[in-house]
């Protein structure tokens, strides 16, 4: 390999390490082997039952189908999630809808959407809270109105043809307790939850220019820059200073400010080390 070839080589490298996205997941229903649990009110809205995703894996699902019913208003609540100080939370939501044209004699009160809303918190609430009034005045903040961008027909149902939806959505920022609670209300829909995975972006340790830069949580806002400020690797030393690099709302590591460069009787190996100069 010649002179440029190594070059592009350490530029490569660079480049991999920089843009790699990482995410932490801190609550998923797809790896739930027991029951869920979580809080459904009234008693006969929501209900946790056990069922297939498309590729015929055992899941925990919750389901709600009281369109024949008017005025429904159903709450399911999630178990408690420690946010692990994240500020900003990407939930993903993986649910089917049935097509309010295709039920016979429906309501017209029917509704294909969902709402997601989402409670700060420092503990989990009690179960106790199964009250009217509590619900009533449900001290959540919503997240979005999520609609169903495929719904299914009972003929589609029947034939075990699954129209998954996937949707993401993220809040932020979060500061009031160490985690939260999700909830999901109901006004009328036929629809099944099949998965919800929740989980925060970070932008991974990284070598640059000499230079360590350790893992890095993404601030409280999808345009926020957080400041990560950098070490210099052994047998390296500053040459600009400071040296720090900004991790985005996405997690990707950018704006790459001062370098470090390897000190003397050393030399660069792969870009990302400072080795001792040979002396054949």
């Amino acid at each position: 390999m010649d002179a440029d070839q190594a070059g592009n080589t350490n530029i490569f490298f660079v480049y991999i390490c920089i843009t790699f996205v990482d995410t932490k997941t801190v609550m998923d229903t797809r790896t739930a082997t027991a029951e869920l649990g979580w809080i459904s009110f009234p008693a006969n809205g929501w209900e946790e039952v056990s069922g297939y995703d498309e590729n015929l894996n055992t899941i925990r699902t919750y389901q709600v189908c009281n369109v024949f019913e008017p005025s429904q208003n159903n709450w399911l609540l999630t178990t408690y999630i420690d946010r692990r100080a994240a500020q900003r939370i990407y939930v993903e939501i993986r649910f089917t809808v049935r097509d309010c044209a295709s039920i016979p004699s429906v309501l017209g009160s029917c509704k294909e959407t969902f709402n997601l809303y989402y409670l700060e918190t420092e503990r989990t609430l009690s179960q106790g809270i199964k009250g009217v009034e509590y619900w009533a005045n449900a001290p959540f903040l919503k997240v979005d109105t999520i609609a169903a961008d495929e719904s299914f027909s009972q003929v589609d149902f029947g034939g075990r043809l699954m129209k998954v939806n996937t949707e993401v959505r993220s809040f932020g920022p979060l500061s009031k307790g160490r985690g939260f609670h999700l909830a999901f209300q109901d006004l009328g829909a036929c629809m099944s939850l099949l998965a919800v995975r929740v989980f925060y972006k970070k932008c991974p340790s990284v070598v640059q220019n000499f230079a360590f830069f350790p893992e890095t949580l993404t601030g409280a806002e999808s345009t926020s820059l957080v400041i990560a400020r950098g070490s210099c690797i052994p047998n390296a030393e500053e040459v600009d200073v400071p040296i720090k690099l900004y991790c985005n709302g996405d997690g990707e590591w950018m704006v790459p400010i001062g370098s470090c460069s390897c000190k003397a009787g050393y030399e660069p190996d792969n870009g990302n080390v400072c080795r001792g100069k040979s002396l054949h």
